[in-house]
């Protein structure tokens, strides 16, 4: 990934984290976390992934996200100065659960360890 993408890539995981801290009032987004963005290479397009404080409230946060994302578009295009601002689709990270999980299977392989 060139250097360009990386930067804008940041921009927008920045503003976007702000704008849902500041801007929205919707209750079905609060307590997100913006986790990392990947940007198409002609910036049409950009996936915006995030984790939630309630797991429960996982999938209707997301459609309440992807609902707001033209709003956080334009508050996008008054903070970033970039030709075209890319499309906004949000996506929920399963990195988060997937490190929990090797976290587990390490801690039973220790605890498997000290019982011999």
């Amino acid at each position: 990934m060139n250097f360009k993408i990386e930067r804008i890539n940041h921009m927008i995981r920045e503003e976007v984290s702000k704008i849902l801290m500041l801007e929205i009032k919707d209750e079905d987004i609060k307590f997100v976390t913006v986790t990392d963005c990947d940007t198409s290479n002609d910036l049409s397009y950009a996936k915006i992934y995030v984790t939630v404080l309630e797991q429960e409230k996982k999938e209707e946060t997301l459609k309440a996200l992807n609902k707001a994302s033209s709003f956080i578009r334009s508050e996008l295009a008054k903070r970033i100065d970039i030709r075209n601002i890319p499309e906004l689709k949000f996506y929920y990270d399963e990195s988060i659960n997937y490190g929990e999980k090797i976290d587990k299977i390490i801690d039973e392989i220790n605890e498997g360890e000290n019982g011999l």
